[in-house]
């Protein structure tokens, strides 16, 4: 891949992101898998207890959180990667709340799912638009993020859900998030290898 010069012979300023991304495309696919991982134990496990989905959600936004600032932090240069590192610190911010108050009622977890979901969806939206002229396929990412975003509504408009029902919601998003994740890392790859 050719790099896209600006006037001034610097990189334009999605271009440092995407290089930064792309060396380390192998944590968006570890991200994938994690979300994968996390939605078929959803599934598997239907008649899951609250302490037991609320150990699951907080251990796959931790993992997450996680692995988006360090795919934030690991890039090398001073591109700019808030968003991401936003992303990250909003999974450790939700994960860390789950762990602290494993009795919470089904309500705030589903509330605390909601917000992190909004959050999430509203930045990989954002980083999705500056990477636009940079990547093929950044509407993975913007699609990505409208899901989130729709995922979080809807929990806040339908919060009395059933246990079954939301774990069933859940999972069957983890999963449609994973795999937009790994197709997402894979395109990477693609330009880490340019």
């Amino acid at each position: 891949m050719s790099t896209i010069q600006t006037p001034s012979g610097s990189m334009a300023p999605g271009a440092s992101v995407l290089h930064a991304l792309a060396r380390n495309w192998w944590l968006e696919v570890l991200r994938g898998v994690a979300a994968i991982i996390f939605g078929i134990l959803a599934f598997v496990w239907p008649g899951i207890t609250l302490f037991t989905l609320v150990l699951f959600y907080g251990a796959f936004v931790l993992v997450d959180g996680v692995l988006a600032i360090a795919a934030a932090i690991m890039g090398g240069d001073a591109a700019p990667r808030w968003w991401l590192a936003i992303v990250g610190l909003a999974g450790i911010v939700a994960g860390a709340l789950t762990f602290l108050w494993p009795g919470v009622t089904a309500l705030v977890l589903l509330l605390f799912i909601a917000g992190w979901a909004i959050v999430l969806g509203i930045f990989e939206i954002i980083g999705a638009i500056r990477l636009r002229k940079e990547i093929e396929g950044e509407w993975l990412l913007i699609l990505n993020g409208a899901i989130s975003v729709l995922f979080g509504l809807v929990l806040l408009w339908r919060p009395g859900l059933g246990a079954l029902a939301v774990v069933w919601i859940i999972g069957a998003y983890a999963i449609i998030l994973g795999v937009i994740y790994v197709i997402f890392g894979l395109k990477l790859r693609k330009h880490a290898s340019a």
